[in-house]
């Protein structure tokens, strides 16, 4: 499964990263210890921790392994996040992260459900998963919105350092076909 460089939804664009989005990405969401405080990456410390970043994700479309877009606001042409799928045989799993100022507007749920209607309507992909920390009611709440349902609790499923060093319990959330 090779899914498109570009998406657009009502609000947003969803394209490959460049180059240049590093500074942006550091300014809107890279550094602030609010938005990354449920990621498995701490904050990034100066502009290339984010051009590192940035690095990884185009060498990760080169390669097919996972599919990271960058979102950005139509109106304003602004970064204002990422979304990435990461497909494995038959399912596909997303991750997110959306800068602390835009939270609450809908926006990732928006780009969310877009790239899981689009993934589900593959003749390969047949679920579409995600998990978040059980503290991260926000996140949880995108999953909802967004269409898929809670499987249950992954019992020490990742570690979250900017939380703890042990792993932490996570929701799964899903949606099949």
């Amino acid at each position: 499964m090779r899914p498109p460089e570009v998406f657009e939804t009502e609000r947003l664009v969803l394209r490959m990263p460049a180059a240049n989005d590093a500074k942006a990405i550091f300014d809107s969401f890279g550094q602030d210890r609010q938005v990354t405080r449920f990621l498995t990456w701490r904050p990034h410390e100066n502009v290339q921790r984010a051009e590192q970043f940035v690095e990884g994700c185009i060498e990760a479309w080169k390669s097919d392994t996972r599919f990271p877009w960058i979102l950005v606001l139509k109106d304003k042409d602004k970064l204002v996040g990422v979304l990435e799928l990461r497909p494995e045989d038959f399912r596909v799993e997303i991750g997110y992260v959306l800068a602390r100022v835009y939270w609450g507007r809908g926006i990732m749920t928006e780009a969310v459900h877009y790239v899981l209607n689009w993934a589900l309507n593959q003749p390969e992909i047949y679920r579409v998963w995600a998990y978040c920390d059980v503290e991260n009611v926000a996140s949880a709440r995108v999953l909802e919105k967004a269409g898929m349902r809670r499987e249950g609790v992954l019992r020490r499923y990742v570690i979250h350092p900017n939380v703890s060093d042990e792993p932490r319990d996570c929701y799964c959330y899903a949606a099949v076909k």
